[in-house]
């Protein structure tokens, strides 16, 4: 798996979602981290996205499986820290269920729920809340379609944002990869089987996110008795271009948990 590392101290694995590669999750993290020495940051590339061959995946047990082993070879049995964002939620809350003595605190972004299917998720109906017609007006009718389809607020900045974390990503993807891979999307296991997970941690969903939605992560949260769970208003998928402030300060109060939990 391709990745990209910042930093050192701390070991941070940060997991992007589906279609995109690890500019997703560098481009909301890293000014988090700016003002935050001692955590080594890791963003690898998902199997299929990215720069990271598809190789023999085949289903999300195999994307499980390809995770761990990116943590065998990169963190090796140090703790670390760990961050998933929508798909990638889903594989990190499977990389807790596994080693939940290793992971010391687990931060989700609009992450997938109780329902991995998308017609089965309880979402609410797509809204945009702030138009900006003139900039949708100066896209590609493509371009508008990608972006108008997720944005909950349009706006130059969060535009420009979205190209470069999101979009460069989804240019990348290897179509045929992730087709084989969508044919078994649900693992064989639910990750919230076995004890809960008594170690800090974040949810965050957007209130208007009409693909992963709200509802569905608030289930989870019996197993995670240290979880924060936050939905923001004015958000949608896109919630960490959309709020970055909040998004900052949340995050930040996290890495505070963990680091006081020891």
């Amino acid at each position: 798996m391709f990745f990209e590392e910042f930093g050192t101290g701390v070991p941070v694995l940060a997991l992007h979602g589906w279609t995109p590669d690890h500019r997703l999750m560098s481009g909301c993290l890293e000014p988090v981290f700016a003002g935050r020495p001692g955590y080594r940051r890791l963003y690898p590339d998902l199997p299929g996205m990215g720069r990271s061959p598809g190789g023999a995946a085949r289903g999300s047990d195999d994307m499980a499986a390809a995770v761990s082993s990116f943590v065998d070879e990169h963190i090796g049995t140090a703790p670390f820290l760990l961050v998933g964002e929508s798909y990638g939620g889903y594989l990190a809350r499977a990389l807790v269920r596994e080693r939940p003595g290793q992971v010391r605190g687990m931060a989700l972004i609009c992450p997938i729920g109780t329902e991995v299917e998308h017609a089965r998720r309880t979402v609410p109906p797509p809204v945009v809340l702030k138009e900006d017609p003139a900039l949708v007006a100066s896209m590609t009718p493509e371009e508008a379609a990608d972006f108008t389809g997720i944005a909950v607020v349009q706006s130059p900045e969060i535009l420009a944002r979205y190209r470069a974390e999101i979009a460069a990503g989804l240019a990348l993807a290897d179509a045929a990869a992730m087709a084989r891979v969508r044919e078994n999307w649900t693992l064989s296991v639910v990750p919230e089987t076995g004890p809960a997970y008594a170690r800090p941690v974040l949810v965050l969903t957007g209130r208007q996110d009409s693909v992963t939605g709200y509802e569905d992560q608030y289930a989870l949260l019996g197993h995670y008795p240290r979880a924060s769970f936050v939905v923001l208003d004015g958000a949608g998928h896109n919630l960490q271009l959309e709020q970055p402030g909040l998004f900052g300060a949340l995050f930040g109060e996290w890495l505070d948990r963990v680091a006081e939990s020891g």
